[in-house]
C-alpha cells in the first residue's frame, strides 16, 4: 500500500490525495428483470429496455445496513492487508436508517476492538444518494487539513434500496462500497474542481419512520437530476477554465477532456440520457460549433434551445442521444456493469460505477485519464468533480493493485443465485412486515449468503441487534481468487451490543 505517514517535520500539503483501495459488496441473490416484467404483467422491455436494467440484487431479512457495512469494511481491510490501527477516520454515507440516533459508524467500531484503536473520527452523513459523496469529501478534506495525523481515512457508502409494489420497484437494489483515502493515491482528486448545486425539492424523500419505502415524484425527480447536472457542469467548467487561464492554457473545456464519465445511476437509461445532456451543454456553450460533421453534425436546429425548457423535450433528447452514441460507448457504458446487473444502490451507486470502470479496463488503459464523476441525491444535493488516474501502471503499482482487487467483479456477479419474482416478492413482504420489529429472529437463509458475509442473528426486546459472520473462503482475500471454502460453520465471533 502507498505510504500514509508524511516525512517527519514536513509541513507540505499531502500529494495526490484520493482513493487508494476500493471494495464492493453486492447481495448474493438477484431477480431477473425480464422475468419481473412478466410477473408484474407489464409490457416486455419496460424494465430491460425502458430502464436499461437486466438484474436486481436484493437482501432478505438477514441483512441490514449494519451488516452490509461490516462486510464491506472487513473485506477491504483483509484483502488489502491493512491493520485497523492505520485508520484515523471512518465515515459512513447512507440513507438506510434503522436508528434515529446511533450511527452505523459506531457499530463498525466493533471491528476495531481487537486492535485497541478507538481514536477514529467521523460519523454518518445523510442526504439520499449524496451521503457517500459528502462522506468522501469529508475524508479527503481531513487528509488535506491541519487535523490529519498521518493515518488513512475509510469511507463506507451503503444502502438497501426497496420500493413498494408498483412502477418504482424495478429501480431498487442493494450494496455497499468501501474506499480507503490517503495521499499518493492512484485515483487522486483534482484540487479545486468541484461544481456543486443544492436546492430544496420534494422529489424523493422518506417521511414515514416505520417504513423502508420512500415517497417518490418520478417526473420531478428526473427534472431535479437533470437541472442539477446542468448547473454542476457549468460551475465545474468555469472553475477549470479559471485554472487553465492561470496556467496560460487557452482552450475550451468539453466532455472530450474526460477519459471516462460516471454518473449516479438510479437506472441505466437515465445515465445514457445524462451523457447526452452534457453534449447538449457543450453544444450550446460552443461559440462556433461545427454542425457539418463530427459530434454536432445536423444539430443546428437546436442552437437556440434553453436547457431549462428541455428536460422532457423528446426531440432534443432523441437528437442528442443519437449524437452521443459513440461517446457513450467510449466514456460511460463500461461504468454501468454493476448498475445493470445489481440495480440502484443509492449512496454507493456512483462508486459502483467507478468500480465498474476500473474492473473492466487494464491499468494501462486507465493511466493518466481524467474521470468525471456526477453524484446526485434527492431533496436535493449534487456535485460534479474529477479524479486523475496516476500515470504509473507498472506491475505491482498502486493502480495495478487497485485494478487487480476488482478483477473478480464479473465473476462475483455471475456467482449469485437467481430467484423467481415470486420469491423476491415474498422477501420484500417479509422485510415490510418485520422492519423495526423487536424481539425478532430473521427467517432468511444464511446458507444463501456469500462466504465472509456478516448477517443479522437477532433483534432483542430493546431493539439491540446481534450479528455473526459466515466463514470466508480460504484465499478469498488475495484479489478475489477463489479456493476451497473453510468449514461450512459460521465463525465463532459474533457481534452483540458492542462486545465480541
Amino acid at each position: 500500500m502507498p505510504g500514509s505517514v508524511p516525512a517527519s517535520g514536513e509541513a507540505t500539503w499531502p500529494k495526490d490525495v484520493g482513493i487508494i483501495a476500493l471494495e464492493v459488496y453486492i447481495p448474493s441473490q438477484y431477480v431477473d428483470q425480464a422475468e419481473l416484467e412478466q410477473f408484474d404483467s407489464v409490457a416486455a422491455g419496460k424494465y430491460t429496455i425502458g430502464l436499461g436494467q437486466a438484474r436486481m440484487g436484493f437482501c432478505s431479512d438477514r441483512e441490514d445496513i449494519n451488516s452490509l457495512c461490516l462486510t464491506v469494511v472487513q473485506r477491504l481491510m483483509e484483502r488489502n492487508g491493512l491493520s485497523y490501527e492505520s485508520v484515523g477516520r471512518l465515515e459512513v454515507g447512507t440513507e438506510t436508517i434503522i436508528d434515529k440516533s446511533k450511527s452505523v459508524k459506531t457499530v463498525l467500531m466493533q471491528l476495531f476492538e481487537e486492535s485497541g484503536n478507538t481514536d477514529v473520527e467521523g460519523i454518518d452523513t445523510t442526504n439520499a444518494c449524496y451521503g457517500g459523496t459528502a462522506a468522501l469529501f469529508n475524508a479527503v478534506n481531513w487528509v488535506e487539513s491541519s487535523s490529519w495525523d498521518g493515518r488513512y481515512a475509510l469511507v463506507v457508502a451503503g444502502d438497501i434500496a426497496v420500493y413498494a409494489t408498483g412502477s418504482a420497484r424495478p429501480t431498487g437494489g442493494a450494496g455497499a462500497v468501501a474506499m480507503l483515502v490517503g495521499p499518493n493515491a492512484p485515483l487522486a482528486f483534482d484540487r479545486g474542481l468541484r461544481g456543486t448545486h443544492m436546492q430544496h425539492a420534494y422529489d424523493f424523500y422518506k417521511p414515514d419512520m416505520v417504513s423502508e419505502y420512500p415517497v417518490v415524484d418520478g417526473k420531478l425527480s428526473i427534472q431535479c437530476y437533470l437541472s442539477a447536472l446542468d448547473r454542476c457542469y457549468s460551475v465545474y467548467r468555469n472553475k477549470i477554465h479559471a485554472q487553465w487561464q492561470k496556467e496560460g492554457i487557452d482552450k475550451r473545456f468539453s466532455l472530450e477532456d474526460f477519459g471516462y464519465m460516471v454518473f449516479h445511476s438510479p437506472y441505466c437509461k437515465l445515465v445514457q440520457k445524462s451523457l447526452a445532456r452534457l453534449v447538449l451543454n457543450d453544444f450550446i456553450n460552443d461559440p462556433n460549433p461545427n454542425t457539418e460533421s463530427g459530434l454536432f453534425s445536423g444539430l443546428e436546429a437546436f442552437r437556440e434551445v434553453k436547457p431549462e425548457e428541455t428536460y422532457f423535450d423528446r426531440d432534443v433528447e432523441k437528437a442528442f442521444m443519437k449524437a452521443s452514441t459513440e461517446m457513450f460507448v467510449q466514456k460511460t457504458k463500461a461504468s454501468l456493469l454493476l448498475s445493470n446487473q445489481n440495480g440502484n444502490m443509492y449512496t454507493p451507486s456512483v462508486y459502483g460505477c467507478l468500480a465498474s470502470v476500473i474492473a473492466v479496463h487494464t491499468p494501462q488503459e486507465l493511466a493518466g485519464q481524467r474521470i468525471g464523476v456526477f453524484s446526485y441525491g434527492s431533496g436535493f444535493a449534487a456535485t460534479l468533480y474529477s479524479i486523475r488516474v496516476t500515470q504509473d501502471a507498472t506491475p505491482g503499482s498502486a493502480l495495478d493493485n487497485l485494478v487487480a482487487s476488482l478483477s473478480d467483479l464479473l465473476a462475483r456477479l455471475d456467482s449469485r443465485k437467481k430467484v423467481s419474482p415470486a420469491v423476491f416478492a415474498e422477501n420484500m413482504k417479509l422485510r415490510e412486515e418485520t422492519h423495526h420489529l423487536a424481539n425478532y429472529t430473521p427467517q432468511g437463509s444464511v446458507e444463501d449468503l456469500f462466504p465472509g458475509t456478516w448477517y443479522l442473528t437477532h433483534v432483542d426486546e430493546k431493539h439491540r441487534r446481534q450479528y455473526a459472520r459466515r466463514a470466508p473462503w480460504i484465499g478469498q482475500f488475495h484479489h478475489g481468487d477463489r479456493a476451497h471454502p473453510q468449514s461450512g460453520k459460521d465463525e465463532a465471533v459474533t457481534i452483540t451490543n458492542g462486545e465480541h
